[in-house]
Parts: C-alpha cells; sequence; structure tokens
C-alpha cells in the first residue's frame, strides 16, 4: 500500500538528490478505530491536524483515542521557514470555536486531546482568551479526556501565559523548533532564548507536565542537538520529542539531511541520561506522537 510519505518529491541528502530513505516509508492508516473515526470526521466536517496536515502517525494515534486540533483559525501571522501552514491576515476570532471544539472531541470520543493554534501577533491577547475557554468548554463536554495544549510563546506576555496556566492542562507544550543557530532562519519571528522563558515560566509556575520538540535536517550539528537539550533540562522540561524536518513545498527550507534511526536512538539514550521523564526520537515522531503516554 502506498505510503503518505512516499508522495512526497525526492529531496537531498547532504547535497544529494534522492528518494526519501526506507524508514521514512509508512503505511497508510488502517484499522477499525481509525475507520470509524474518519467517518464521523468526514460526516461532520472536524477539523483535525492529524488530517489536515497528512500526519504519517494518524492511524496509530486515532487507534489510541488520541487527535489534534488547532485553534484560532489556519492563517497564522509568523511565516516560519519550515511550516506549511499559510501566513498573512488572520479572519476574525470564532468565539463560537471553544464550543465546536469540543463537540467534536465529545462526537469522536477522544481520550486525549491534544490543543494547538497558529501565532495570533495581531491579538492584544495573543488568542490566550479563545485558549482558555477551550480548555475551559473541553472541561465541560468531555470531563473524562485529558488535555495537551502546544501552545505559541504569546510574545513572552506573561498575562497570555497566565491564562493558560489558570486553566491547568494536563501538559503544556511548546515547541523550540531547531537549535539556536539556526532559530532565526527556521523561525524568523521567534526567539530561542524567549522560548525557553516560556518553558521555564510554565514549570515555575505551577504547570506540572511541560513539553517541547524539535526538528532534524535543517543542517544542525551532533553538539548542537545536545546543547539545546541540555538547555531544555535547564528549564526543567519533562518531555521532549525529536523528529526529521520534512520539506512541505518548494517554497520551504530544504531538507539538508536524513537523520538515520541509529542517530535517533543516540538523542533518546542521551535525554534519558539527562533525565527527560519521556523522550520521543524518531524519523516519523511529530509533538503529538504517543501524547497520551507522557501524562505518565
Amino acid at each position: 500500500m502506498e505510503s503518505i510519505l512516499d508522495t512526497v518529491k525526492p529531496t537531498a541528502v547532504k547535497g544529494q538528490y534522492t528518494q526519501k530513505p526506507k524508514w521514512l516509508r509508512v503505511k497508510l492508516p488502517t484499522g477499525k478505530k481509525y475507520t470509524e473515526l474518519r467517518g464521523l470526521v468526514d460526516k461532520y466536517n472536524l477539523h483535525t491536524i492529524c488530517t489536515s496536515g497528512s500526519c504519517p502517525n494518524m492511524g496509530e494515534c486515532w487507534g489510541e483515542g488520541t487527535a489534534t486540533f488547532m485553534i484560532l483559525g489556519n492563517v497564522c501571522t509568523r511565516s516560519c521557514g519550515f511550516c506549511g501552514v499559510k501566513t498573512g491576515r488572520p479572519e476574525t476570532v470564532d468565539w463560537d470555536e471553544p464550543e465546536k471544539v469540543a463537540r467534536s472531541i465529545k462526537i469522536m470520543n477522544i481520550k486525549h486531546a491534544v490543543v494547538t493554534s497558529v501565532d495570533r501577533d495581531d491579538l492584544k491577547d495573543g488568542g490566550s482568551i479563545i485558549w482558555a475557554e477551550t480548555v475551559k468548554a473541553i472541561r465541560r463536554m468531555n470531563p473524562n479526556t485529558t488535555l495537551e495544549t502546544l501552545i505559541p510563546d504569546f510574545q513572552g506576555i506573561e498575562r497570555n501565559i497566565d491564562r493558560v496556566i489558570e486553566v491547568a492542562p494536563e501538559v503544556v507544550s511548546h515547541n523550540m523548533e531547531t537549535v539556536k543557530r539556526l532559530t532565526r532562519e527556521v523561525r524568523i519571528q521567534a526567539k530561542y532564548e524567549r522560548s525557553l522563558e516560556v518553558l521555564r515560566y510554565l514549570k515555575d509556575n505551577g504547570i506540572n507536565r511541560t513539553k517541547s520538540g524539535i526538528m532534524l535536517g535543517l543542517g544542525e550539528t551532533e553538539e548542537e542537538v545536545i546543547q539545546t537539550m541540555h538547555d531544555l533540562r535547564d528549564v526543567k522540561l519533562d518531555v521532549l520529542t525529536i523528529g526529521q524536518y520534512l520539506q512541505p513545498s518548494k517554497k520551504h527550507l530544504p531538507v539538508k539531511e536524513f537523520i538515520t534511526p541509529d542517530q535517533f536512538k543516540k538523542y533518546e539514550e542521551i535525554g534519558l541520561d539527562l533525565g527527560f521523564r519521556h523522550v520521543e526520537s524518531g524519523a516519523l515522531v511529530r509533538s503529538s506522537y504517543k501524547a497520551q503516554k507522557h501524562l505518565l
């Protein structure tokens, strides 16, 4: 059966034009639970990152009762070099969105929901009010569903971060995405130190489980990856995900290297030795991969 990733055009491995390596080929999602959820998504026009992003782990995650939802629209105010989300002027905030997301989770009978969003630098509150209302709505309608919120940096403004802290999701995540040297190129409007401070602030203010993720293959060195891991442990991060960057389109940053399974395994071992509670490290790992496991 054709893989989702097999349909992506060939790209470079250390400067060579070649097919993607075999470890990036996965089967299309199948199974009773996946088919059931796929039918509900289509029937009720539900929106998940899993489907819109053609995630290779969709079948596995849905089979375990986990799904990821994006709020605050689908247009981002930032223009990161790695991200396939549209950039530009976002639409007006939909104040009914919290209830819509909560209803989707109920219809799909999701056990563990991951919620993320575009950056909304156009809003005074950075979208944090909708964030808080979404968590509240999910809790009201789905009292047995656990939550992970994958938040933007809110420009480091504490009163906006506080709104997320106050509703106390089981896990709060904010992705570093890359190493310090590449941050300006990869994340353009973001700052490496600011992201670290957001994660530190979350932990210092009562969030029990903090999480972050980085992508590899953008030109970083092993030493830089390990330094980033040390930086994340210094802010008491609990969970780290490490995956392979894949170029969404020709307009985005190219893949400089495909990281081998052995190298991913090495990073996992280093991370566990550093004291992270969980390290998910592999080519197909994405932010919400095995998310429910990270509650333990």
